[in-house]
């Protein structure tokens, strides 16, 4: 009690000393305030692209085809856990690798730090032998794959904040005693020795009272990023903010590369830099920590890690920590993974290290990665409990914007198939892009399939839902709304029109392994179904594409939201559940159904309500109001609506209730 209430005065004093004056707070509040973290103190006036696009043209390579081409080409190559090893071309030594991704065929040479794909790659060996060389000059594939002039100009702005935090953050050791224990306290390091610190390279940025962390150059350990981590106190509850140099898309650092040997086979990987600063401190193994936590892991640094034997993966302590250990333990081939389990006895490693465990006995304690085919319920036991320890977490992410929502499905899961329909011009993709920047903006990694509207004009609507605001009239404030828009874990398909389903699905799992995507959207079905040709049946063929999506979302524990346009049906006639166009193979394998009702026609301007009409996790359906706002193109439930929830003992599985108002007589 007494500890709690001297560090809750710790921080208070800290916060409100002139350190945190000297924040820029109103940006950081204010990205705080939309659940993304900042991108930088100063604004940024460099060009950028507001979209970040997957191209669903690239053709994908398979590892047999990346092999074939090396036999054929007599390159030699060593078959690791991730990537495929061969000599550089880029440099004159024949010991030097460059590693190929497996999945990807991208490549890696360490020793430059080029990178490009597998369409670079093979140019360059076609170069290396037109020239009737030995290798290739760096400085000439720098400028072969090089960056555009705005990224050069965004990377020189960055470089130069980079430079002025670093040169003026000093070390922990050459601060004040005092200073650097309420700096410490803030931060729950008080255990962490100086010398730790040193060894790592973290520094204190005095103005903000924020723990530096510095991303070096592997090859000559050069600075070539930083991370702040600052600290922000609302009514004695206190948020951690990270700012990122550069900007997160570009922000590819394994914290602890400084410090690896090249012998070292046994490898800790944590979330948080200061759990990597414990684990290192208690028990002198190597660690190393992701840049952007359990949200995603960049397959660019999967070479780092090839010359580990075994890696143990402790992102955390709560649920999602440990389903993204199983997710990313598949990136880094399971047989060499090992995991600890969340818990009350295996907290995070610097909880642990508080505490006063044995960092050492944890690590010993963590389960293979991989499994047999059939197991026992005793190998489920834990599992199971974990499921109902944490049961406000198995339920999914929530959503800010339509608390009415969470009544009933009780939160967005992994691995699930939702199936959204609608009458045509009832804003279908206006609710459905609202429904996943919702959740985008709490660190769901998103992907757009919008083969109906251009991307271009679907980030327009998302930007304008975003911002709350119509931009338009407020042109001033467009590039301030864009740079943080850009920060959100969004990603967009190039696809247009109709599509191949095979093609789609490809696109997909390029996107699972490249960016950790846990939420698809399709809008919409009918768009792929003129592609197919695999059966002269349409409902055939739309059951084929559903079962696809289905086993997509189970196979890569990723949520898909399917939109399907309605059968046609009479204006006065609430849509239900045999709705949806096609055959009943839609609502079966669905896990939830939501019908966007629109009764303009019959009731007046704005009539809309959202029903489920399905929900396998806990089988709550119901509906409630919603209200549209024109200006910011967004929905709210009315003010004095309740949900409404159906007794599905006195319903029929496809049956939903009747929410037209009754005539007046």
């Amino acid at each position: 009690m007494w500890r709690n209430t001297m560090m809750r005065c710790v921080i208070h004093r800290v916060i409100q000393a002139k350190a945190l004056r000297n924040l820029p707070c109103v940006l950081t509040q204010a990205r705080l305030k939309h659940g993304i973290a900042s991108a930088g103190f100063s604004r940024r006036h460099f060009k950028k692209d507001l979209l970040s696009i997957i191209d669903g043209s690239i053709t994908p390579v398979t590892v047999t085809e990346i092999r074939q081409y090396l036999r054929d080409n007599n390159i030699s190559f060593h078959d690791g856990y991730s990537c495929l090893q061969v000599p550089s071309p880029f440099t004159p030594s024949k010991d030097n690798l460059l590693f190929i991704d497996k999945t990807t065929g991208r490549f890696l040479c360490k020793d430059t730090l080029l990178e490009g794909t597998w369409e670079d790659f093979k140019d360059s060996m076609d170069l290396l032998r037109k020239e009737e060389s030995s290798f290739l000059s760096p400085d000439t594939m720098t400028s072969y794959l090089g960056d555009s002039d705005s990224e050069d100009g965004e990377r020189q702005l960055s470089n130069m904040e980079i430079s002025r935090i670093w040169n003026k953050a000093v070390w922990f050791q050459d601060l004040e005693e005092e200073d650097a224990q309420l700096i410490k306290a803030m931060f729950n390091i008080s255990k962490i020795t100086n010398t730790t610190l040193k060894k790592f390279g973290v520094k204190c940025f005095q103005p903000t009272k924020s723990l530096v962390f510095p991303w070096y150059n592997p090859r000559d350990y050069t600075m070539k990023g930083l991370k702040l981590l600052s600290a922000v106190c609302q009514a004695d509850v206190v948020d951690y903010i990270e700012t990122l140099y550069p900007r997160p898309s570009h922000y590819h650092n394994l914290f602890g590369i400084s410090v690896l040997g090249k012998k070292d086979t046994e490898v800790v990987i944590t979330s948080r830099e200061v759990d990597s600063l414990a684990i290192h401190q208690a028990t002198g193994i190597t660690t190393v920590s992701l840049p952007r936590g359990i949200h995603c892991f960049p397959p660019v640094l999967l070479p780092y890690l090839e010359q580990f034997k075994r890696i143990t993966l402790w992102l955390g302590d709560d649920l999602r920590a440990w389903e993204a250990s199983k997710l990313f333990s598949r990136k880094l081939s399971i047989k060499r993974c090992h995991l600890i389990r969340p818990g009350d006895k295996q907290p995070s490693p610097l909880k642990a290290l508080n505490l006063g465990l044995n960092l050492n006995k944890l690590l010993k304690a963590s389960l293979p990665a991989s499994h047999k085919s059939i197991i026992s319920f005793r190998q489920l036991r834990s599992d199971v409990f974990s499921q109902l320890e944490n049961i406000e977490q198995v339920a999914g992410v929530k959503w800010t914007r339509f608390p009415e929502l969470n009544k009933l499905l009780k939160g967005h899961r992994k691995g699930e198939l939702t199936v959204f329909t609608g009458p045509t011009g009832s804003g279908k993709t206006t609710f459905i892009s609202e429904y996943a920047l919702d959740l985008c903006m709490q660190g769901v990694n998103t992907l757009w399939g919008s083969f109906e509207l251009n991307n271009v004009r679907l980030a327009k609507i998302m930007l304008t839902q975003f911002s709350m605001q119509r931009l338009e009239e407020q042109l001033d404030k467009f590039d301030e709304w864009a740079d943080r828009f850009e920060e959100l874990p969004l990603y967009f398909m190039t696809f247009h029109g109709e599509q191949n389903i095979k093609s789609v699905i490809d696109t997909m799992q390029h996107a699972v392994y490249m960016y950790d995507i846990n939420h698809v959207l399709i809008d919409n079905l009918q768009f792929m179904m003129g592609q197919e040709h695999l059966f002269s049946d349409k409902f055939a063929v739309q059951d084929h594409i559903i079962g696809a999506f289905r086993k997509f979302s189970t196979e890569n524990d990723c949520h898909v939201t399917l939109v399907i346009h309605p059968r046609k049906e009479d204006d006065d006639k609430e849509l239900q559940t045999s709705s949806i166009f096609g055959s009943a193979k839609a609502s079966q394998e669905a896990d939830n159904v939501l019908l966007l009702q629109d009764k303009k026609l019959v009731s007046g301007p704005g009539k809309r309500h959202l029903q489920v009409t399905k929900n396998r996790f806990d089988g709550d359906v119901g509906v409630f109001s919603l209200e549209f706002n024109k200006p910011t193109l967004t929905f709210t439930c009315k003010s004095k609506a309740k949900v409404k929830k159906v007794n599905k003992e006195n319903e029929t599985s496809d049956s939903i209730p009747n929410t037209t108002p009754p005539k007046k007589k």
